[in-house]
């Protein structure tokens, strides 16, 4: 059998979390909970939690700080709270290490469809595999190794650091080559949708995907003006880079 998938909800509201602590446990996990940045940081370290849901307003450590310590550790996805209305600080905590975020007051079953479609995607390789005989096939591009089964991306004999919505965005592009892929498409994958199904995708969506990628193209080292592997085509999206020989 399986085990039960782990939450933490990093809050310092007592309704708000006992709200996210239900929504959690209806949807199969095993929560725990955390009132404090700081011991949001010990739990999410003990814990190894599939999911955490992290206010930016606590007391103690601020939200970005909290994640960015989170990330040193940990491949959990984060999904921020937050009830500053400014995209600013949105951003802000993408860019710290946060998959996705919501606006309080939020909606409880819009929060359980962003977990479940985020549960749907792989975590890390020791799960993904079935056995020794289990196929990883490699993709390279201009000296970068990426591989889907141990979801690894290695440049220049280095393994890049990488979260899993930053790695999901890179799989997609190596996936599609040099068609271009809008922000609403790579938005939707990151929601676990199949491109074409129309659904609708917010301006704020499609900002999270140009905050993502800017993460991805620091990591990389990538260059805007003369890209090795994330090509920007201006006012529609993103696609792989040409292959280069050297």
């Amino acid at each position: 059998m399986s085990e039960a998938r782990v939450g933490l909800v990093i809050e310092d509201d007592q309704d708000i979390r006992e709200l996210v602590r239900v929504v959690l446990s209806q949807a199969g996990f095993d929560v725990h909970v955390a009132s404090t940045g700081s011991a949001g940081v010990t739990s999410a370290r003990e814990l190894n939690p599939d999911v955490i849901t992290l206010d930016l307003g606590l007391p103690d450590i601020d939200g970005f700080e909290v994640a960015r310590q989170i990330r040193k550790s940990s491949d959990a996805y984060i999904i921020m709270l937050t009830a500053r209305a400014e995209e600013l600080d949105t951003l802000m905590g993408l860019e710290a290490g946060g998959d996705d975020y919501l606006t309080k007051p939020f909606r409880p079953r819009e929060l359980r469809a962003r977990v479940e479609a985020m549960m749907r995607r792989p975590r890390a390789s020791s799960e993904s595999k079935s056995g020794p005989e289990e196929v990883d096939p490699e993709v390279s591009h201009n000296g970068l190794a990426v591989s889907a089964g141990s979801r690894t991306a290695v440049l220049n004999g280095k393994e890049l650091k990488l979260t899993r919505t930053e790695f999901d965005l890179l799989l997609a592009l190596l996936e599609t080559g040099r068609i271009v892929r809008t922000k609403a498409d790579l938005a939707r994958r990151l929601r676990n949708e199949p491109y074409d199904v129309g659904s609708y995708v917010s301006d704020a969506d499609e900002r999270a995907v140009e905050v993502h990628m800017g993460n991805l193209r620091k990591k990389l080292g990538d260059s805007i003006q003369a890209p090795r592997w994330l090509e920007t085509v201006r006012g529609v999206g993103y696609r792989l880079a040409p292959s280069s020989n050297n």
